[in-house]
């Protein structure tokens, strides 16, 4: 969904519903994941390569181009968005769809800085600094979308074809990209829970409910005033 939706609300490697080759899909794409961002923290993001990457995660270039047709994707899909879309359909029937979205969205963000939260850091960063890569989170946005429109269909009863559910749809994944920006922008400062939570008011309510000042100071996931320093953190 973003950068930040790599959230293990439910792991899709721990279902068991999953066949055996199935689960070593999944963990081949995390295994390519996890030497692409040690790569990059070593060296930064323009000067790591495919073949790198590919010797990192003990696999061929071709099997990293089979599962990721560009890097940029490395950084930006993972398993969850359909695990989220089921989250969304676990949710109580009679509860309001924003309170039913809320929660699944705060989940997945808080399950997300606390399983890996420089990875989380990292992966903002990545989409704040390269263009590439926000660039390919814009081609990306629509995909999401459509799946997150089949989720309001269900729970409204509306078309997922309709331009209102289409708008609603894309509000909250661009809501949700600009909210993972603006915490790479501020140093990270801050929880980002709290700052999606934030944005899903503006969403819901309006701009004029929303605060006026900027990123909240500190907060239990933020680092110390003054940025985060160490490997990648000036160069991605």
């Amino acid at each position: 969904m973003s950068p930040m939706t790599a959230a293990r609300i439910s792991s899709p490697a721990d279902r068991p519903r999953l066949g055996l080759r199935e689960r070593k899909k999944i963990k081949t794409r995390e295994a390519i994941r996890t030497a692409t961002y040690a790569l990059v923290r070593e060296q930064g993001y323009d000067a790591t390569t495919i073949d790198q990457i590919a010797q990192r995660a003990e696999v061929s270039p071709s099997t990293v181009f089979r599962y990721f047709p560009t890097k940029e994707d490395i950084v930006l899909t993972d398993e969850y968005d359909p695990v989220l879309l089921e989250e969304l359909r676990g949710r109580p029937e009679d509860e309001p769809w924003p309170q039913a979205i809320r929660q699944v969205m705060l989940a997945a963000a808080r399950t997300g800085v606390e399983d890996d939260i420089e990875v989380a850091r990292l992966r903002t960063r990545l989409l704040v600094q390269v263009p590439a890569v926000r660039a390919r989170m814009m081609e990306s946005m629509s995909v999401t979308s459509r799946m997150l429109c089949v989720a309001i269909a269900e729970r409204t009863g509306r078309d997922p074809d309709g331009l209102e559910v289409r708008v609603h749809a894309m509000s909250l994944i661009g809501g949700l990209m600009e909210t993972s920006m603006y915490w790479a922008e501020n140093g990270h400062q801050g929880d980002f829970p709290a700052l999606l939570d934030r944005a899903l008011d503006v969403l819901e309510h309006g701009l004029e409910h929303g605060r006026k000042d900027g990123p909240e100071p500190g907060g239990q996931h933020g680092p110390k005033p003054g940025g985060e320093q160490g490997p990648g953190s000036g160069n991605p």
